[in-house]
């Protein structure tokens, strides 16, 4: 809490300066010495609500806006999908306006059948060899390779050899509707 309360001071100063103001207008517009003011901003003053509510009225903030936020837990914590012999792990949360999942295919004899939708793809291969049929063209890329394409070009991918692909994908809602067959992450 400690930690918290000494942040109010420079988000209090951060908050004058993006309007331009100067310690003396905003003191005097919140009828206070600018003593006062430069005080609490420089945490030799213990702020309190008499002090505070006149500056962020102000200022067109909220009290809240002078306390950090809580940072949120940064691990995505959610299930693994397994669809058609694909393992498909989430590494993004969900809501996110980035959809980027790590995906892992298994060793086919066959390419499976070629797919269109809306959007874009971008993938990044980490591991084994991952074989891309894209239209016409017939690829095969290797660990470190990457490759981005419109997802209305008929296209397909698969491991290539006899061991298991990895790639880092990231695609559209479309996208993410089609790889994972999940509901509408929006």
């Amino acid at each position: 809490m400690q930690d918290e309360l000494a942040q109010v001071g420079p988000r209090l100063r951060a908050a004058r300066r993006a309007r331009g103001w100067t310690l003396d207008e905003l003191a005097e517009r919140a009828e206070m010495s600018a003593s006062t003011l430069s005080r609490l901003e420089s945490g030799k003053r213990q702020a309190s609500l008499e002090l505070l509510l006149p500056l962020t009225r102000r200022l067109g903030i909220r009290l809240d806006d002078l306390l950090p936020d809580e940072a949120p837990d940064p691990r995505i914590r959610r299930p693994v999908i397994r669809r058609d012999g694909l393992i498909i792990v989430p590494l993004s949360p969900e809501g996110s306006p980035v959809h980027t999942y790590r995906i892992t295919y298994p060793p086919v004899t066959r390419l499976p059948a070629l797919r269109v939708h809306d959007g874009y793809e971008w993938f990044s291969v980490i591991s084994g060899r991952l074989r891309l049929r894209l239209g016409a063209q017939d690829l095969v890329l290797g660990r470190g390779e990457a490759a981005e394409f419109d997802t209305r070009t008929p296209h397909a991918m698969s491991a290539a050899g006899g061991r298991p692909a990895q790639i880092i994908s990231i695609f559209n809602d479309e996208g993410v509707r089609m790889h994972t067959h999940v509901a509408d992450p929006s």
